[in-house]
């Protein structure tokens, strides 16, 4: 089995607006990192246009509403990823280029090798996990044996 992964957020502006530039300007070398990374299997991407990401791929119609999505071999593999590399320092800066949700907006799920799991798969799980809490089919960090980066590593915010 293979760890897939959903993240949402709401920018707090349109893609060009000059108040999340810094955070468009690194989407390529983050992204680019994750797919380097030992235990990467595939990531959702959007248009494919450099600088863009998945950003394309509006959630419910709204162009600032955007997903992440990856696949990796293991949850120690994401977490290494998450935690222990520079994405950390854009996880830390979120606050400057994303809404605050108020509700889960993270999620993981096992599926088989070779899946690539679809945007409306991921949201329900995301549901699930909203409605249920951490279940075997739908989790957060928390849920997950043996890794403690997320406790370590975490940004206090």
């Amino acid at each position: 089995m293979h760890l897939a992964q959903l993240n949402v957020g709401r920018l707090i502006a349109p893609t060009d607006d000059p108040r999340i530039k810094s955070f468009m300007d690194n989407l390529d070398r983050v992204n680019g990192l994750g797919r380097r990374m030992p235990g990467f299997v595939w990531m959702m991407s959007g248009s494919g246009e450099p600088g863009r990401g998945s950003i394309d791929i509006a959630i419910g119609g709204d162009p600032r509403f955007v997903p992440n999505m990856s696949v990796w071999t293991d949850v120690e593999s994401l977490e290494r990823f998450v935690w222990g590399t520079i994405h950390k320092q854009f996880y830390e800066r979120r606050a400057e280029w994303f809404e605050v949700l108020g509700e889960q907006h993270f999620v993981m799920w096992w599926i088989e090798e070779g899946h690539e799991p679809t945007l409306e798969e991921a949201l329900e799980r995301l549901e699930h996990r909203k409605t249920h809490g951490d279940t075997d089919h739908a989790f957060g960090w928390d849920w997950v044996a043996g890794i403690n980066m997320h406790k370590t590593h975490a940004c206090v915010s």
